[in-house]
């Protein structure tokens, strides 16, 4: 079981992301999105094969949480922001897969090192405030030869966009998004951060609609190297 934080404290420690607003707006538009803009085929097709103890970094409002298969012995389900958290433990409530959701931070996850065979990460790392940190997290969690899966927006598109896509994260972006990012290029922070990347592939949301500065997707699987590499 994951070790909570404030076990033992008696005290519940202010949330360390608040963005109660943005959490409320991200709420309403991510149902809609699960069908118009077909989400929720993208989190089936994520999620499918798991096997065993997941976590889940950044979970939200939960809408990961149906798609998880029954060889899923167990989701451990990180949440910084309340609001969402609150909506993510309703949402745990109507699925079959046992889900604990647990409050915390990618950058200090509250369970025991190498406690679970596969680490989750959806539309998260463009949030956090240290990807690096984060993704060193994501390691020190994941058994050796564990497996993450990640759908991730990011950089993308020619010259102008990722220009754009820039000077909005230099600007005014993260304030209005609750800290997001859409330049980061989460493929190379994986890679940076020791992971053996597997297939994955570059995908529009939506196909049909206009190219906006998050519309840059990826999706695939990684895997944490069962033995150091030999130098």
């Amino acid at each position: 079981m994951p070790l909570r934080s404030t076990a033992g404290s008696g005290k519940v420690p202010r949330d360390p992301v608040h963005h109660p607003l943005f959490a409320r707006y991200y709420a309403r538009l991510s149902v809609a999105a699960e069908t118009r803009m077909g989400l929720g085929a993208v989190r089936g097709r994520l999620l499918a094969g798991l096997s065993g103890r997941v976590i889940e970094i950044g979970a939200g409002n939960g809408l990961n949480f149906a798609h998880y298969p029954d060889t899923v012995s167990e989701v451990v389900a990180i949440e910084p922001e309340r609001l969402l958290r609150q909506l993510a433990v309703e949402a745990a409530t109507r699925c079959d897969v046992p889900v604990d959701v647990v409050p915390g931070v990618a950058e200090a996850l509250p369970v025991k090192a190498e406690a679970f065979d596969a680490v989750v990460l959806s539309l998260v790392l463009c949030g956090v405030r240290d990807v690096s940190r984060a993704l060193g997290e994501v390691r020190r969690v994941l058994r050796p030869g564990g497996e993450v899966r990640f759908f991730e927006h990011g950089v993308g598109g020619g010259p102008a966009m990722r220009f754009t896509q820039r000077a909005l994260d230099r600007t005014v972006w993260p304030a209005l998004a609750g800290g997001c990012h859409v330049s980061r290029d989460p493929v190379a922070s994986l890679r940076d951060a020791g992971f053996e990347l597997g297939p994955y592939r570059r995908v529009l949301l939506s196909e049909k609609g206009p190219r906006l500065p998050i519309s840059y997707c990826v999706t695939g699987s990684a895997w944490r190297p069962s033995a150091p590499d030999a130098s």
